[in-house]
């Protein structure tokens, strides 16, 4: 059952829904993904970083347009 939460938890469910899908408090599952998450590996880390790259997000915020007439 462990196993069949992880996967699912991976696949993009949220706890809540993995616990009323199995039966179990959703803190349980909560509990299961952090132990099996421990035991990943370390992700590999580079000694120097020789390129930084960085994407631009562009965002406009503008006036409220309101239905008024005036």
């Amino acid at each position: 059952m462990q196993r069949k939460a992880i996967e699912m938890y991976v696949d993009g469910m949220n706890l809540r829904k993995i616990a009323r899908h199995l039966g179990v408090h959703h803190q349980t599952i909560a509990n299961w993904v952090r132990k099996y998450a421990e035991q990943l590996p370390k992700p590999p880390t580079p000694k120097a970083v020789q390129i930084a790259e960085l994407d631009e997000i562009f965002s406009f915020i503008g006036s409220k347009k309101t239905g008024s007439t005036s």
